[in-house]
């Protein structure tokens, strides 16, 4: 039986369109991927099923009967919950408090709020997830990124009275979560479609779809290509619906092969979460640094860009003492850093295009030092774009209006715009669909062939082994081991990374 059907679904912004005529049906029990590159129009469907979007042209079926969506208050009532890649949390209210966002708060006598009904019914719905290690009234801002994902995901399992939930919209929920996490919310959603209930789930991790999800929905452009059940299709037929054209290899074969010259020498570094350690990352080499969630890797990056203090230890740059007071001076010294979360920590996404690539390099924008053209910032930032491939109205769009892939090649452009001589990732194709991710990933393969030291924290496995020319394991805020990656498998590291394999690393 079908749930929901979406029928002449279109919508324009400004002319241009979003969503052209697309279709997408739903069947009750099933979990139902939707598949596209960022910009396809996923997101646009999503907020028209939201509420937040009003379409030009619709018909959308619930149960074979026509409704209108008007509000998010309208898509909650028929039965919608929505968790969406972006985290929207309240750092200083605590996890029950903020599971309870946008809801009404228990009262007593219809006056008082009921805390401990509040608390306990926020940790009935972590542990429908399963997750018994976060205390309802913990502060979010105490919590780790996944712990915070997991208590924004909680909150569309919450239990209330009236409007039962019916459909369960995800966008990219995996993003930042480990797998024993991510294992535990696929769980929860194969219990939602043995109920009856419907998943629509969006994710730019194939294997995840390929496993999790029983059809797919692909969408090119704003329409909808094709809709299939996902056992009659393969990883391969996928992307290419999504992107119009085979793609053979899903890494950039390496450019030229490491300089023996080191970039980057660590010797004894000691921070805020992170224990001695050494390493060292060879002029053109792409370090690849894995481990488990919370073992260090943020900590690490956050160091060498100045945004953490070194309290023991000494880096070398170029062989050259470096020990910076912030990351103004870590980006003046030639160390350029991509954050984890574009959004919150690599973008000021209410600004225009061109601001965002300048920001950190006003000083060598501006005339004489002193006086700043945006003429001459809008031509930069033109240029800067080229080179990661953005695809963008113009300098003077706001990054706000861009895909997520997009957004991301910003801030590349932003890192790079220095020409750096070390280029700190943290996870840097998050949340990026596939055509996207090649494109950065051949931007970190130019840059790595022009010399550049690369260091690239990531919790895709597959994704340091195709990118990276060794690979350092971390563990309790210390690199343990470090191997080439041409002699690992994907099971082998993630070993590693528990610590199950005596370590047969070379010497840092």
């Amino acid at each position: 039986m079908t749930l929901l059907s979406l029928e002449h679904i279109s919508k324009a912004y400004a002319g241009v369109p979003a969503l052209r005529d697309a279709t997408l049906s739903i069947a009750a029990g099933e979990i139902h991927a939707l598949m596209g590159e960022n910009g396809a129009g996923k997101s646009t469907l999503i907020k028209i099923l939201a509420g937040v979007v009003a379409p030009d042209t619709a018909s959308i079926r619930i149960d074979g009967s026509e409704v209108g969506i008007d509000s998010p208050a309208t898509a909650y009532r028929l039965g919608f919950r929505f968790i969406h890649q972006e985290l929207n949390v309240v750092p200083a209210l605590s996890v029950a408090e903020n599971i309870f966002l946008g809801r009404a708060y228990p009262l007593r006598a219809g006056v008082l709020i009921d805390w401990a009904r509040l608390n306990r019914v926020a940790g009935d719905a972590l542990r429908k997830l399963g997750i018994g290690h976060i205390d309802p009234g913990e502060r979010m801002a105490r919590l780790s990124l996944g712990d915070q994902m997991l208590v924004r995901i909680s909150s569309a399992f919450l239990s209330e009275a009236g409007a039962p939930a019916r459909l369960y919209v995800m966008d990219e929920p995996t993003a930042a979560l480990t797998r024993e996490e991510s294992a535990r919310l696929f769980a929860v959603l194969r219990e939602i479609r043995a109920s009856g209930n419907s998943v629509l789930y969006v994710s730019h991790r194939l294997d995840e779809v390929m496993a999790l999800c029983d059809k797919a929905t692909v969408l090119r452009d704003g329409r909808t290509i094709d809709t299939g059940r996902i056992a009659d299709i393969t990883h391969d037929d996928l992307v290419a619906l999504m992107i119009g054209r085979r793609v053979e290899e899903a890494y950039p074969r390496p450019i030229t092969a490491p300089s023996s010259e080191i970039a980057l020498a660590v010797e004894g570094v000691a921070g805020e979460g992170l224990a001695a350690t050494s390493f060292s990352v060879r002029k053109g080499e792409i370090l690849g640094i894995a481990g488990l969630s919370g073992s260090g890797q943020r900590h690490l990056l956050r160091l060498l860009s100045g945004d953490l203090p070194v309290k023991t230890g000494r880096l070398l740059l170029d062989g050259r003492p470096h020990r910076p007071r912030g990351p103004a001076a870590s980006w003046s010294a030639g160390v350029a850093y991509v954050p984890r979360e574009r959004r919150s920590e690599g973008l000021v996404v209410s600004r225009p295009i061109y601001q965002n690539i300048t920001l950190p390099h006003l000083g060598t924008q501006s005339l004489g030092g002193t006086w700043l053209t945006p003429r001459r910032e809008r031509r930069f930032a033109v240029q800067m774009g080229n080179d990661v491939k953005l695809r963008a109205v113009g300098p003077n769009q706001r990054a706000l209006e861009l895909s997520g892939g997009n957004q991301q090649k910003v801030v590349f452009a932003k890192a790079l715009s220095g020409a750096p001589r070390l280029l700190l990732l943290d996870e840097p194709t998050r949340g990026v669909d596939i055509g996207a991710k090649f494109d950065i990933y051949s931007i970190i393969r130019d840059m790595a062939a022009k010399g550049m030291a690369v260091i690239l924290v990531s919790s895709d496995l597959a994704e340091l082994l195709g990118m990276c020319d060794r690979i350092a394991i971390m563990r309790d805020g210390a690199i343990t081991e470090i191997a080439d990656a041409a002699g690992l498998a994907e099971d082998d590291l993630l070993n590693r990374c528990y610590g199950r394999n005596p370590s047969t690393a070379e010497a840092a």
